[in-house]
């Protein structure tokens, strides 16, 4: 017999009904709030199983296990490293960079004059002034990103470099693997993308999805409503879909919790036959997700002072940063902060093929040196910066030689064009050595002298930071062993 605990339609927001065939029958289908939003907890913990079994030799190395979570600002578009952190003196005219090199807080490590407050807190991280690959088809934004998320490249990149929009086959965003292999132990959203897609001219979101793994390991979105150019845009934020609707109060929710509980508890037999799927389990995780307020409340910027949201910078890519801050601070693991502005495009595009001077130094500029700064400044002053890993990078850097073609664009006198032979990435926290310069570039950036590092050695070293052996096999969509990417871990990053 089954029996509903509590008196009929009491707790309801309508106490004169009591309970009907409908209550039955939306138990049954699940689909309000929950079981959809559970069953993709359950798929993220039934791939989960194998992730204990990583480790290897990694297993104590330096930064093994350090982050519980990780912010990837992600500059898409490919900033010049020689016009930011990279800067060269004794070079021809048409290399040297139009901006003045600055000292740092860190003796011995330069910047160039559009990172002023960043100069100021180089103690805090590492400069990776080595990042390098020879391209194969990578010289445009599109594959360049996709290698850059997923650690691999793909066979289908046509003479201008972009790839087809994001399909099932693809391999997954490194975020995807990590919810899986780590999964949530809070009742928060595990993986966010903000505050708008992966995107070159109208391949939109390719290497940011999950691909073979299944969507219920797609990042969340958050995409507020306004073009590219409107910096106030993360005052609109809307996650409705994160909120009880207004005829399902908590209580009404939690009510329909214990009827489908009190059913289940009267079906012994296929509570048996389901025993390994544990659908409480993760209907009950479902439930405490959208109950909880818990992700509702972190993506409540409104809630900080003006002081601190100041310090990131009152425009979309500072105030992204802050609301990663407070997403990390909540529970999520993984929150990819995307540049706000399409990878080839004008105005704070990093895509500086022409009018390099005016848009570095009035708006790309400016905008990174105080959101980044902000970001660390904030996560290390509340404790966050020892488990929680920072990158900064982009898909490339920019030509040493300004005016010049390497990807068939072309360039003004004052703009560079695309160039993966070396360029400059930030990593910090999660034991990462601080005030620390790994790699050299030439006399002219144009190539690693020393220490040269592969996107792939940087996947690998982020899956390394969260206990992950990069070695670990995943099945692909032909149910075929797939490693998370074919490198190893950068150990001499850490302290």
């Amino acid at each position: 017999m089954i029996i509903v605990p509590g008196q009929a339609g009491k707790d309801l927001c309508d106490p004169h009904l009591g309970m009907t065939r409908r209550d039955l029958l939306r138990v049954g289908g699940s689909g309000l709030l929950g079981l959809s939003l559970g069953s993709m907890l359950h798929l993220q913990a039934a791939s989960a199983k194998a992730a204990d079994q990583t480790g290897g030799g990694a297993l104590g190395a330096p930064g093994w296990g350090k982050a519980k979570s990780i912010i990837m600002v992600y500059l898409q578009g490919g900033p010049s490293h020689l016009d930011l952190w990279d800067p060269k003196e004794g070079v021809p005219d048409n290399v040297k960079s139009v901006f003045k090199k600055i000292s740092t807080k860190v003796p011995g490590i330069d910047v160039t004059e559009n990172l002023p407050k960043l100069s100021q807190i180089t103690d805090k991280f590492t400069f990776i002034r080595s990042m390098s690959y020879t391209p194969n088809g990578l010289f445009n934004h599109t594959a360049a990103i996709y290698q850059m998320m997923t650690g691999y490249t793909t066979d289908k990149v046509s003479p201008s470099g972009q790839l087809e929009p994001p399909n099932p086959k693809d391999f997954p965003n490194f975020g995807s693997q990590i919810i899986r292999l780590r999964p949530q132990n809070v009742p928060m959203l595990p993986f966010v993308m903000l505050p708008r897609p992966l995107q070159e001219s109208g391949v939109v979101g390719k290497g940011g999805t999950a691909g073979f793994l299944g969507k219920a390991y797609d990042p969340y979105t958050l995409y507020p409503d306004g073009d590219d150019m409107d910096q106030t845009k993360m005052e609109r934020i809307k996650v409705e879909d994160l909120q009880l609707r207004p005829e399902v109060f908590a209580l009404r929710l939690q009510r329909r919790a214990k009827l489908r509980d009190a059913l289940n508890a009267g079906m012994k037999a296929v509570d048996e036959a389901v025993s390994d799927y544990k659908l409480n389990e993760y209907y009950d995780r479902a439930l405490s997700l959208v109950a909880s307020g818990r992700a509702r409340d972190a993506f409540n910027i409104q809630a900080e002072d003006d002081k601190t949201r100041d310090l990131y910078g009152r425009n979309t890519f500072g105030q992204s940063c802050l609301l990663a801050r407070r997403l990390v601070e909540a529970g999520t693991k993984v929150v990819e902060v995307i540049w706000p502005k399409v990878a080839n495009s004008d105005n704070h595009s990093w895509d500086h093929h022409s009018d390099l001077t005016t848009r570095m130094r009035d708006r790309s500029g400016p905008m990174l040196d105080q959101g980044l700064s902000g970001l660390l400044i904030d996560l290390d002053q509340r404790g966050m910066l020892d488990d929680t890993l920072v990158v900064a990078v982009g898909e490339f850097g920019r030509s040493p030689q300004k005016g010049v073609s390497t990807s068939g664009n072309g360039n003004s006198a004052d703009g560079r064009d695309h160039w993966p032979y070396c360029y400059t990435a930030v990593v910090a926290g999660a034991g990462i050595k601080r005030g620390n310069v790994h790699g050299q570039s030439d006399k002219t950036g144009s190539a690693p002298l020393s220490d040269p590092v592969h996107p792939g050695e940087l996947l690998a070293t982020i899956y390394h930071t969260f206990g992950i052996d990069p070695a670990t096999m995943v099945m692909n969509h032909l149910n075929q062993p797939r490693e998370l990417v074919k490198a190893d871990a950068l150990t001499r990053l850490f302290g």
